[in-house]
């Protein structure tokens, strides 16, 4: 390209940014700039809001997850009642199937007794299992064996689980009938 061309081409560009800058200069009416004014107001107004919003969700969410974490926080302690209940229960048994005193088996029903009420002042129930429908969320199937009981209703139980609150903490460990052997 000759040195010609290029400098009407540059002339010409120049004059473009030019009249580019000539039509950006030119001073809005009132009305436009009130239109404009107000547009953007507007969009700001839209940010706050959803800032705020955001903000209140977020303190939401924060407050729940606290919440939550206060009323799980003895989630390991009542693991580990739920053990030394468990050997209560199974001196219950052995006490009845013994020829010793029914003093002891009395005993340790009282003791039984007094865990779970402690258990319930804070929010530990028992699943519910003997001859109940097999739940998966709240059971945990051991075997399958024929009875009496209806197929797909729990025989069994080896051994019961707890909820804190509305979760599952233990599930109730149980034998689940296949119905009536043939």
């Amino acid at each position: 390209m000759s040195d010609d061309v290029k400098a009407e081409l540059e002339n010409e560009s120049t004059d473009e940014a030019f009249l580019d800058q000539a039509v950006s200069d030119v001073p809005e009416t009132r009305d436009e700039e009130m239109e404009r004014l107000r547009h953007t107001a507007a969009e700001a107004d839209k940010r706050v809001l959803q800032a705020q919003a955001e903000a209140e969700n977020f303190r939401k969410r924060m407050r729940r997850d606290f919440e939550d974490q206060l009323k799980f926080a003895s989630t390991e302690l009542v693991i580990d009642m739920l053990e030394v209940r468990d050997n209560l229960s199974r001196a219950i048994e052995a006490a009845q199937s013994g020829e010793q005193g029914s003093g002891l088996q009395e005993g340790v029903a009282m003791v039984v007794k007094q865990m779970d009420d402690v258990f319930g002042k804070y929010g530990v129930v028992e699943i519910p299992a003997a001859g109940e429908v097999f739940d998966p969320n709240v059971h945990e199937a051991i075997s399958q064996m024929p009875s009496d009981i209806e197929s797909g209703k729990i025989a069994h139980v080896a051994v019961s689980g707890f909820k804190l609150h509305d979760r599952v903490v233990r599930p109730s460990q149980v034998v689940v009938s296949t119905g009536p052997a043939s």
